[in-house]
């Protein structure tokens, strides 16, 4: 049995959460690139120029990719030879959120009471934590910064079996639309499909985690993420609602089993500040 301290998982979130803030992942960049390169309106070209700047000039004086620093998503994979020492993982999370949302001066977006008074935590928790038990002894973290534009945008269907590839093609399109420039688009759609309503909702969300555009391993996933892609490119909703020939960097889509008379859909959209980091400890 291994053990892993609470410090060094609250000192990895806190790391994590600044990392995302002021630092576009490589791959998502390379996307941002290739969008350009590809774009041939010039409202959403020159939208898309503007983007890579503010990009680069996050990174450089490490300044938040965005005002809306967003909810704090953390999915770990817990080895089952793992043992936690000094304290409970929740708790370690969420202190580490707490410490570099105030150390970073990152907007603190969370608030409680949501129906009602709406009153700010004044730290951005608690966090939105998935764990998973895992084979081995280490834990992977995975942080996802969540702006409220996007994730208001979330859609969940549950389809008839036999819509098919179709409907789910025509769903995610219509929400795609529907959406317009509120996700702050080009977009990294997660989609989930299968399992049942709360699983097909929870794996469009781990979805976003892969590299952008970074196709499934699985066949059939990868082939409906290609027809997907292609379908909401066409769509004409472009940069930031601006139109043009880039909706969409990429297509992350995972599946499970489910039951014989549902196809459960879920839709994340990401924007193009595609905010996440991950270590294994």
């Amino acid at each position: 049995m291994r053990e892993i301290a609470y410090d060094d998982i609250r000192d990895t979130v806190q790391t994590l959460v600044l990392i995302s803030a002021y630092d576009l992942p490589q791959d998502v960049l390379d996307a941002l690139y290739k969008a350009l390169a590809q774009e041939s309106a010039p409202v959403a070209k020159e939208a898309l120029k503007a983007i890579l700047e503010n990009a680069k000039l996050a990174a450089q004086g490490q300044y938040p990719l965005c005002q809306d620093t967003g909810t704090a998503v953390i999915f770990v994979e817990i080895g089952q030879e793992v043992r936690i020492k000094g304290g409970l993982l929740h708790d370690a999370i969420n202190q580490g959120v707490r410490l570099s949302y105030k150390k970073g001066y990152l907007r603190k977006s969370i608030v409680e009471m949501p129906y009602t008074m709406r009153a700010n935590t004044q730290d951005n928790t608690p966090a939105v934590i998935h764990t998973e038990i895992v084979r081995g002894n280490k834990i992977k973290i995975s942080f996802m910064a969540k702006g409220g534009g996007s994730e208001n945008m979330s859609r969940l269907y549950m389809l008839k079996p036999s819509d098919g590839c179709e409907g789910i093609i025509s769903s995610v399109v219509d929400a795609v639309c529907l959406a317009g420039g509120n996700p702050c688009p080009p977009l990294v759609i997660g989609i989930g499909v299968g399992g049942n309503a709360e699983t097909a909702m929870i794996m469009s969300k781990k979805a976003l985690l892969r590299k952008t555009g970074e196709p499934s391993k699985i066949e059939e996933d990868a082939a409906l993420e290609q027809d997907i892609l292609q379908a909401v490119n066409d769509s004409g909703v472009g940069t930031l609602g601006f139109g043009g020939t880039v909706t969409a960097l990429g297509v992350h889509v995972l599946s499970a089993p489910c039951h014989m008379a549902s196809l459960p859909l879920g839709i994340n959209l990401g924007c193009h500040s595609a905010r996440h980091a991950e270590i294994i400890l």
